[in-house]
């Protein structure tokens, strides 16, 4: 017979998924700040689409980092924050894009 407990999740674990998600959160706030200061000109974007993009950034850093090997994508390493700061610049362009469209059809 299983015990009910056991498929309770433990403080231990719910703090470290806790802090995980807040430090990707920070990390992603941090990388979008960064590729907003890197890409030339002023940018429209608000606190939460720096965040977005520079969530989406690091996503795509991670990713980068992880197939050339450098480690995991949840891992804090040099290479993947690169990847991911040139991502959300890119990705800054391509919402530049976007917005800039919708502004002329109107």
């Amino acid at each position: 017979m299983v015990e009910a407990e056991s498929f309770a999740p433990t403080l231990e674990k719910q703090e470290h998924t806790m802090f995980g998600i807040i430090g990707f959160l920070i990390a992603g706030l941090i990388i979008g700040a960064l590729a907003r200061l890197i890409k030339p000109g002023k940018q429209n974007l608000g606190l939460l689409a720096t965040l977005g993009l520079g969530i989406v950034g690091s996503i795509i850093g991670g990713l980068l980092a992880s197939m050339i090997g450098t480690g995991d994508i949840g891992e804090l390493n040099v290479l993947g924050f690169i990847f991911a700061v040139i991502a959300a610049v890119l990705l800054i362009g391509v919402a530049e894009t976007v917005a800039g469209k919708d502004k002329t059809r109107v």
